[in-house]
């Protein structure tokens, strides 16, 4: 009888210790489980985390572009208003004087003129060369072609209208003719 119980106690043990591993097993596959989502979820911040971070310096680079472009052409709408005071400047030294009178009024409308032109040259404003030059349609805008001797085809054979850019960009076209 002694025997018999020990082997009761035995199978109820083994069974014991069975459902305990089995417990176990389903408590381990729990913790590994959460222990996958946890490094999923890990992995998916991760990730997050770096495209932020990209998303960020992008934006930083984007500022600082802008910043420095704004900076480059801060000038271009008042260059854009003193574009045509040059042209009445222009014309207005190409008129003769013949009075000597009237000499010093011209001389005082030339300093002027260089004064205006060496400000505007200061921030970046030039004349885009157009005479001689071969045509390019970026900067130069034909209003006639003409046939003359002397120049190659699709060459500037006068300027109409000074063209000026700030920097690299275009404010105004330089008014051409364009020898056929």
């Amino acid at each position: 009888m002694a025997n018999e119980e020990k082997e009761t106690d035995t199978v109820i043990d083994e069974e014991e210790h069975n459902q305990t591993s089995e417990e176990e097993n389903v408590s381990e596959e729990k913790e590994l489980t959460e222990l996958e989502k946890m490094e999923q979820e890990r992995d998916e911040m991760q990730e997050k985390l770096l495209r932020l971070q990209a998303d960020f310096e992008n934006f930083r680079r984007r500022v600082q572009k802008e910043k420095e472009t704004d900076k480059k052409y801060k000038s271009q709408s008042l260059t854009e208003e003193l574009v045509p005071v040059l042209d009445n400047f222009e014309r207005a030294l190409q008129t003769e004087v013949k009075e000597e009178s009237a000499q010093g009024f011209v001389d005082g409308i030339k300093m002027v003129y260089n004064q205006l032109w060496s400000a505007l040259e200061k921030e970046g404003v030039e004349e885009i060369s157009a005479k001689g030059e071969p045509f390019d349609p970026h900067v130069h805008q034909a209003m006639m072609q003409v046939e003359e001797e002397g120049y190659e085809s699709n060459v500037v054979t006068e300027v109409l209208q000074t063209g000026y850019k700030l920097h690299d960009r275009v404010i105004r076209p330089a008014m051409v003719k364009v020898n056929q």
